[in-house]
């Protein structure tokens, strides 16, 4: 079997000195993991490890009057490889997804994209993302893995879809990890099962032993 792929988004559980510190965590246990942050955070810890840092999302819009918005030239001076779309906390309508996907190749930003069922995710596939994330939106947060209640979820994408794709929500055990792979996933998303663990690189390396 090969090594999962292994994406962990830090969502708003911490931000500043606190994310950094998780952020290093992370990277003594693998630095090819690729960590979702928040905007204000890219800055930092690009600078203060190596993992591969996408930001949590972007917008559209060009350069000039659009305030409140993230831009992917601003991420992307900021060291950021790329961005994830569509979270199930942060869901775009197909036509500003297909906007922002074109944005980001126009400045050079990978793009990891969130889909939540297999209809969303044959959608997804046509803007060929770089990496494709499964998430069924009821079990993103909870205790429940997507391994365990949706097999035949997982089934069905890889039987659908022909890009490789990950899988996440309530991922929170080897066992969650082991039957993602076996059914065809080529990795797996954590969140709070990391973020909110009081010793988060042990918890890391348990799930990745």
């Amino acid at each position: 079997m090969k090594k999962p792929l292994i994406v962990i988004n830090l969502k708003t559980y911490q931000q500043g000195e606190k994310a950094i510190k998780i952020a290093k965590e992370i990277e003594r246990v693998d630095k090819d993991i690729i960590l979702g942050v928040q905007a204000s955070d890219i800055y930092e810890i690009t600078k203060k490890t190596k993992l591969k840092v996408y930001a949590q999302h972007v917008d559209y819009f060009l350069p000039g009057r659009n305030t409140g918005y993230i831009l992917p030239e601003a991420v992307k001076k900021d060291k950021a490889v790329g961005t994830f779309l569509n979270h199930s906390e942060h869901k775009l309508k197909y036509r500003v997804l297909r906007k922002t996907v074109k944005r980001c190749r126009e400045v050079g930003l990978k793009v990891l994209i969130f889909a939540a069922s297999v209809k969303e995710a044959k959608r997804v596939e046509r803007l060929k993302p770089d990496f494709l994330v499964i998430e069924p939106p009821e079990l993103v947060g909870g205790k429940k893995s997507v391994s365990k209640e949706k097999p035949e979820l997982i089934r069905d994408i890889k039987n659908k879809i022909k890009m490789d794709f990950l899988v996440g929500a309530g991922i929170n055990s080897k066992e969650d990890i082991d039957i993602a792979m076996m059914l065809g996933a080529r990795g797996v998303a954590f969140s709070s099962i990391i973020t909110q663990a009081k010793n988060p690189g042990k918890k890391l390396r348990e799930l990745m032993s």
